[in-house]
């Protein structure tokens, strides 16, 4: 089955990221988030007939008819979602599946991710986040990795980038290049975390190890935040107030959970998700515009530039010396900042990735507006390189 141009993105919800939120509730913020996105396309909520949304600490069960209720939406599709640092993109695409099939018209899609300050103990709520309450994890993973100290997402990626210099050589400044370009984005986004603090490769490679070879501004700094969109049939998105940003392609493609079981450490599930969506959009490579790709480490977006086609496998950090990824360079490379530097609000740090290619292909991203683009790529990333969605998008059908 096709999605070509069968639906679009209509309007979009976007809260600048911040360091905390106190007494904010991760139901509030996805509620005001998609009434954003919903008045930014020009309908009312009584318009919206499908939800997707994440799961939240408010409500570990039910958490589409929990959004439904509390929105007043008149659901003919309600789904949840739970891809990781993918889930943004694995919406739009579940929503244009149910749009295609004919289930439904006006899809809105929610994320958000509240933080609170620690308290005197150094503990923070387990809600803290917006995903879902705390439960008991019974996975391998809790059983034979946790108890070695195999913990958080630090030691996978740095696994993934130590494997990869072992094999291509990759120099330190290739990967440091990736972190100040999107500094640089950054800096002309007044909503990003970082606008007005500018950094330099020496900056970046001066800065803590956090785990060898990681550096601290090579990770993402996570935030408070939230992210929606109004995706809609292509009919009735060209009737709405905004030019209409269309889904021409999707793929996905999910391998494992754990780094331990990872199939290879430098080649990743985006291979197979990118060539579906490119296939599917009838769109080349060269065509793109802008690609927005997750950014939680460097290394992340060095092998998703490879994986995803634009580079050959080991020539990324060469790709890097050769391209400008500004904003106003030659390859756009996350206008907003992308999560580096624009902030990573839980999964809503993924849907940025989304909301600023749509934003972009709108006309609509003021300063740091790439000139005339056509096609966006996109693509979310959940887990250690583990769960993958890929977009392409489009101004024309």
């Amino acid at each position: 089955m096709s999605l070509r141009g069968k639906a679009a993105i209509a309007g979009i919800g976007e809260f600048r990221p911040s360091r905390y939120t106190e007494g904010a509730t991760t139901l509030g913020m996805l509620a005001e988030v998609g009434m954003q996105a919903v008045a930014d396309a020009g309908l009312e909520m009584k318009d919206i007939d499908g939800l997707v949304t994440e799961s939240f600490a408010e409500s570990p069960m039910f958490a589409p008819a929990t959004m439904v209720e509390y929105l007043g939406i008149d659901a003919k599709f309600a789904e949840v979602v739970d891809h990781g640092g993918a889930t943004g993109a694995a919406m739009v695409l579940r929503a244009a599946m149910a749009i295609s099939s004919g289930l439904c018209d006006r899809v809105l899609c929610v994320t958000a991710a509240r933080r609170e300050r620690r308290s005197n103990s150094g503990e923070r709520s387990s809600a803290s986040t917006g995903w879902a309450g705390r439960r008991t994890d019974r996975t391998p993973y809790s059983e034979f990795e946790v108890p070695y100290g195999a913990i958080g997402a630090n030691y996978g990626y740095a696994m993934i980038a130590q494997r990869y210099m072992y094999e291509y050589g990759v120099k330190p400044e290739q990967l440091a290049e990736i972190a100040v370009a999107q500094r640089y984005n950054a800096c002309h986004n007044p909503e990003a975390i970082f606008f007005g603090q500018p950094i330099t490769v020496e900056d970046v490679l001066n800065s803590p190890v956090v785990v060898d070879p990681l550096h601290m501004l090579e990770i993402v700094m996570p935030v408070a935040g939230a992210a929606a969109l109004v995706v809609t049939g292509a009919r009735t998105a060209r009737k709405l107030k905004h030019d209409p940003v269309y889904v021409l392609g999707a793929g996905e493609h999910t391998t494992h959970r754990s780094i331990t079981y990872a199939p290879s450490l430098t080649h990743s599930p985006i291979t197979a998700a990118a060539d579906a969506a490119f296939k599917m959009a009838g769109v080349r490579r060269k065509d793109i515009d802008i690609a927005s790709i997750y950014d939680c480490y460097t290394i992340t977006v060095l092998v998703s530039l490879e994986d995803a086609g634009f580079a050959k496998k080991g020539r990324g950090g060469k790709f890097v010396e050769e391209h400008n990824l500004r904003f106003d360079g030659d390859f756009p490379l996350n206008p907003h900042g992308g999560q580096l530097s624009f902030g990573q609000a839980g999964l809503a740090g993924g849907m940025s990735h989304v909301t600023e290619a749509a934003r972009q292909l709108m006309g609509r991203a003021k300063g740091r507006q790439v000139k005339k683009p056509d096609f966006a790529f996109v693509n979310g990333n959940g887990g250690i390189m583990s769960e993958q969605v890929s977009l392409i998008l489009g101004r024309d059908r």
